[in-house]
């Protein structure tokens, strides 16, 4: 980078205690499932959460949270988020709804990523979840230049394909200083409803490998079970069953983990400040 030129520092959000980014390496590993379900098994047990759909180009969030409405422009141009399904969430679809494609520059996307994070009254909250768009680069740029997070999770499928762009991501994320609490392997395995024998579509555990290899907590498979992905259609994402639904389990079980690595994360954090 040219000398001269700082980069900006990051300015913690006032009331938001931790601030959560979900990436994956690729598109359609189901990163959005699993960023809303994640976010809704937090609330439920007992979290104050926020949700940003970052994905700006193509965002997922609106369908899945069932809510179309725009937010409200509170005084001082201050964005009222969304409250569905217990969850204040934010989403470029609900400012311009429909399937018109958003054609944007860098410095509009990051102008977005900024306001969404600054000037959305997200009142208290324990987590504040980022549903980031697939690949790598200008949204974490982005991200990690306006607010300090508190970490990262990854999501990826047990395929080969889909494990090279999760350690990309891994990669991208250590570049610019997030820690990754811990990988989700979606689509792990098919239950057949009919004779119950369980089916490896992609050959799995290889997320939880992956994990391995970088030492990286693993917070669970989520088995490819038609369910979740209807709830996500309707509107009513499946964690919204509560954990004893075999199909929300997981996604409760990944939560726990979650905020086990994320109170560690923000200990340390906090530690350092103090040092200085």
């Amino acid at each position: 980078m040219a000398h001269g030129h700082a980069m900006p520092t990051p300015v913690a959000l006032p009331g938001v205690s931790k601030i959560i980014a979900i990436g994956s390496g690729k598109g359609g590993v189901g990163k959005t499932t699993i960023a809303v379900n994640l976010a809704i098994a937090l609330n439920r047990l007992g979290q104050r959460v926020g949700l940003i759909d970052a994905d700006i180009y193509g965002p997922n969030v609106p369908l899945m949270m069932g809510s179309t409405q725009q937010p409200r422009v509170g005084e001082g141009n201050i964005i009222v988020p969304n409250l569905t399904h217990g969850l204040k969430t934010i989403s470029i679809g609900y400012i311009s709804p429909g399937d018109k494609p958003m054609v944007m520059r860098g410095p509009m996307l990051h102008q977005i990523i900024r306001q969404f994070l600054q000037q959305v009254d997200w009142g208290e909250l324990d987590y504040l979840i980022i549903d980031l768009p697939p690949g790598t680069g200008d949204v974490v740029i982005s991200l990690v230049q306006t607010v300090p997070l508190t970490g990262a999770v990854v999501v990826s499928t047990p395929s080969d394909v889909s494990l090279q762009d999760a350690r990309k991501a891994l990669e991208m994320f250590a570049q610019v200083n997030v820690e990754v609490l811990g990988i989700v392997e979606n689509m792990s395995h098919f239950t057949c409803p009919h004779c119950g024998e369980v089916i490896d579509i992609f050959s799995k555990g290889g997320a939880e490998r992956t994990a391995q290899q970088f030492s990286i907590p693993f917070l669970g498979s989520i088995e490819l079970v038609p369910a979740i992905r209807e709830g996500g259609d309707k509107g009513l994402p499946i964690a919204l069953a509560g954990p004893k639904s075999p199909a929300a389990a997981p996604f409760y079980d990944a939560a726990q983990k979650l905020m086990e690595r994320a109170e560690a994360a923000a200990a340390k954090s906090s530690d350092v400040i103090e040092i200085r």
